[in-house]
């Protein structure tokens, strides 16, 4: 062996884990010894649960989040905001005060600004008198547990950047998720599961893809995990056959004593989140599959959410498996549904594609209320729903009806958690394109969300490349109308 290679073979941990063999119980090796075990001590610390549940900054009247994302801007105009001015001047262009310095996806100064009224009928529903369409019967339902926000604003106009914006406060890649700020600053109650959990329906997934349920410069233990709804919940999860049982628990601890010493050496925080991550799929094993067995619910549990076929992967099982693992004290669970871009394509109009979707989310999303309500889960668990932006109140001119992307107004609500209950937050103007009363941007909404898990935004920060980051970035203030 040349004397290059010997001095790369002998290492400092090797030269005194040797003396300390050649010199007893006295002595520098003893003394290295004792260093070497304290430091293994620590490399073990280094790897407790990361996802321990942590004390607030105060307390908190929210302990987990479901967010309802309608990916792709669902239409505020044919859901939840009715508009007898808009109908009363359709076909007319929008007067251009509205429009003057806006940019939007799909529309410029060289296209027609034709205001397009809504087709759906509205009724006024609950003690709040709260406007909803013919769209969502079952939403119209609970409008007494809600609280619909008409005057949500963001920044950004085409999905992807929207999209990220919404779910980390920027759009720009790189920067934590909502799900991810939350688990890191509270923890997770559940052991045997992930503490930040994604599941999806619909043809395809979100526009912009794992980066909205990503850590960023947060450890990767903090990133979502999506799980599956048809095979494993998670590829590679299950034991090869050939494996028995204690065989696959030494496999496990040595590669945990393998990466003990590499953490030791190297101390990279993403050694430890290894660790972690082999630990909580091997607890996965058993508690994954239980998780998505829906099969031993009652059948007037399935007929609540409308589920016919508790193997099929639809939005309405996921709200489901997102009330199961509340109670499994998962922290936060966010349902993509896709495919709610609605332009007035051959594949996209508001009169027959808009409906569809409608009908596939509007029971499930009110059974999921009414459900966490009646086992006791509602007070302390927070329901989001709605999407990246809006619609504008001006249709598009493609084939069919279509609206385009709408920044400056659109609707979302929130159920539980400390939110106020049976209430029409914020006013917008007769077309419905901005606020006249109470505006709410997304940096609001993050604030409060995380003021009602107990946690300031403001100190909620992790420091990165020489700066402090933030949920919120430089903004955002809760929004204490909102608050029961």
């Amino acid at each position: 062996m040349s004397q290059d290679a010997l001095l790369r073979e002998i290492t400092r941990r090797h030269f005194f884990g040797r003396l300390a063999a050649r010199s007893g119980s006295i002595g520098l090796g003893s003394i290295a010894l004792s260093s070497l075990l304290a430091t293994e001590s620590r490399a073990a610390r280094a790897v407790e649960n990361p996802l321990e549940p942590r004390s607030p900054h105060y307390q908190a009247k929210a302990k987990s989040v479901i967010f309802l994302f309608m990916a792709g801007g669902p239409s505020q105009l044919e859901m939840f905001c009715d508009k007898p001015r808009l109908t009363e001047l359709n076909g007319q262009p929008i007067p251009d005060s509205f429009v003057e310095g806006k940019r939007f996806a799909f529309m410029n100064s060289s296209h027609r600004r034709n205001l397009l009224a809504s087709r759906q009928q509205f009724r006024r529903c609950g003690e709040s008198g709260a406007s909803v369409s013919d769209l969502l019967p079952w939403t119209a339902e609970i409008v007494d547990e809600i609280s619909i926000v008409n005057t949500c604003q963001t920044e950004l106009f085409n999905h992807a950047p929207a999209k990220l914006f919404m779910n980390t406060g920027s759009g720009q890649f790189g920067r934590p998720s909502m799900g991810s700020w939350v688990t890191y600053g509270i923890g997770s109650e559940c052991n045997d599961l992930p503490g930040f959990v994604v599941l999806q329906s619909g043809p395809r997934g979100p526009r912009g893809g794992s980066v909205l349920w990503g850590s960023g410069m947060l450890p990767s233990t903090y990133q979502g995990v999506p799980l599956r709804n048809q095979g494993d919940p998670i590829l590679n999860l299950s034991t090869p056959e050939a494996v028995s049982p204690g065989q696959q628990r030494q496999l496990v601890e040595a590669v945990r004593e393998l990466n003990l010493r590499r953490l030791d050496q190297t101390g990279d925080g993403e050694i430890a989140t290894r660790i972690n991550a082999y630990e909580m799929a091997y607890r996965m094993q058993t508690s994954a599959p239980e998780l998505m067995d829906i099969r031993g619910e009652s059948q007037s549990t399935l007929d609540l959410y409308g589920i016919k076929d508790p193997g099929e992967a639809t939005f309405a099982r996921n709200c489901l498996l997102a009330r199961r693992l509340v109670e499994r004290g998962v922290r936060f669970i966010q349902l993509y549904d896709t495919n709610w871009d609605h332009h007035g394509g051959p594949t996209e109009t508001l009169e027959k594609h808009l409906p569809a979707k409608c009908l596939d989310i509007d029971r499930p999303s009110a059974a999921l209320v009414r459900d966490l309500k009646q086992r006791g889960l509602l007070d302390d668990t927070i329901v989001i729903w709605g999407g990246e932006f809006g619609r504008t109140p001006m249709g598009e001119v493609r084939q069919y009806t279509g609206r385009n992307h709408h920044i400056d107004a659109f609707t979302m609500w929130f159920a539980g958690g400390g939110f106020k209950a049976g209430q029409v937050y914020g006013k917008t103007d007769e077309f419905g394109f901005g606020p006249i009363e109470n505006p709410v941007h997304v940096h609001d909404l993050h604030a409060t969300l995380l003021h009602l898990l107990g946690l300031d935004h403001e100190k909620l920060t992790f420091r990165f490349q020489g700066r402090d980051f933030r949920l919120t970035d430089v903004a955002g203030n809760v929004v204490d109308g909102l608050l029961a």
